[in-house]
């Protein structure tokens, strides 16, 4: 019987496992078989995450998270979890590979999953010119020319922050008109820095070590032209990963693991959620790490408690 699990990694998971071992919890994590470490094992440069002034490299930031996890005595499983019955004031978690953990409290952090456009070279290119978080990589794009793809609030979000840094920034919509709320709209169709290309999707990605350029399909036509770009920022939205856990913790209109007010408990007594699967909002490294220290926290007063 352990104390707590934690499931998923990332800042917010690493975070948790940190606080709960010091709290002497003796946590478990169980940190996934393919993309232990989160998101930001996609990243390249990572320049806004305090104290580390010259910046560092995602893998890196993380392979200090877990050295740091691991220093205070979690225990952790590169594996998969499948199933869990959450319900009972024994948790029960079974992993890909058959084992079968009991806990008292489990710490959800299974993070979101950027939508990806679905095309060749998409995932070899991240990092390389294709991105999905502005506030992480606009830095590195002064000066260049690069497009947003998307029609929601957050797209006009990505495409106004990323002009503080681009000579120009097209926007590249499927549709004719936006998703986007009023006031979103109306600032980017301000900004001189903005251009609007209608009725198109992205097509093709083109370049190989890096960006160079996409292809794009007009929606109504089928006419495809080219358009040269450094970079490309995908912004059409987020799926928190919830599979596991949405017919037993109740969620929020977005799909995302509903959490009473700033805390991080969920509609079950002893089950604690932090990190991207309860934001639809921030989505930083630094605001999951620290809803994975009030997860920690949360999960030692109600063990303390019992």
């Amino acid at each position: 019987m352990r104390e707590v699990i934690i499931i998923g990694s990332g800042p917010a998971g690493y975070t948790a496992a940190i606080y709960a071992a010091r709290a002497q919890l003796k946590p478990l994590m169980i940190a996934s078989s393919v993309e232990p470490g989160g998101e930001l094992m996609k990243t390249t440069e990572v320049e806004n995450f305090p104290g580390f002034p010259e910046g560092l490299m995602g893998p890196d930031l993380m392979a200090n998270f877990q050295a740091q996890a691991e220093r205070f005595g979690t225990e952790i499983l590169f594996d998969d979890v499948v199933e869990v019955d959450l319900k009972g004031d024994i948790k029960k978690v079974k992993t890909g590979a058959g084992q079968e953990f009991e806990a008292k409290a489990v710490i959800l952090a299974t993070g979101a999953a950027y939508r990806e456009l679905g095309l060749p070279k998409e995932k070899e290119l991240s990092g390389h010119g294709v991105s999905w978080c502005a506030t992480c990589d606009g830095f590195f794009f002064r000066e260049k020319t690069i497009a947003v793809v998307g029609g929601g609030d957050s797209a006009m979000e990505e495409a106004n922050f990323l002009t503080k840094f681009a000579s120009k920034v097209y926007v590249i919509h499927r549709r004719d008109s936006l998703k986007a709320s009023k006031i979103m709209q109306q600032r980017s169709f301000d900004n001189p820095k903005i251009e609007f290309i209608w009725n198109s999707a992205v097509a093709e990605l083109k370049g190989d070590a890096k960006l160079t350029g996409v292809v794009l399909e007009d929606t109504n036509t089928g006419e495809k032209r080219d358009l040269e770009l450094e970079g490309l920022f995908i912004a059409i939205g987020n799926d928190p990963r919830v599979w596991l856990v949405e017919n037993q913790v109740e969620l929020t209109a977005e799909r995302f693991i509903k959490v009473e007010g700033r805390s991080s408990k969920t509609s079950l007594p002893g089950v604690f959620a932090c990190g991207d699967v309860i934001d639809p909002t921030y989505r930083q490294a630094i605001t999951a790490a620290g809803s994975g220290c009030v997860a920690a926290l949360d999960a030692e007063h109600y063990l303390s408690s019992k």
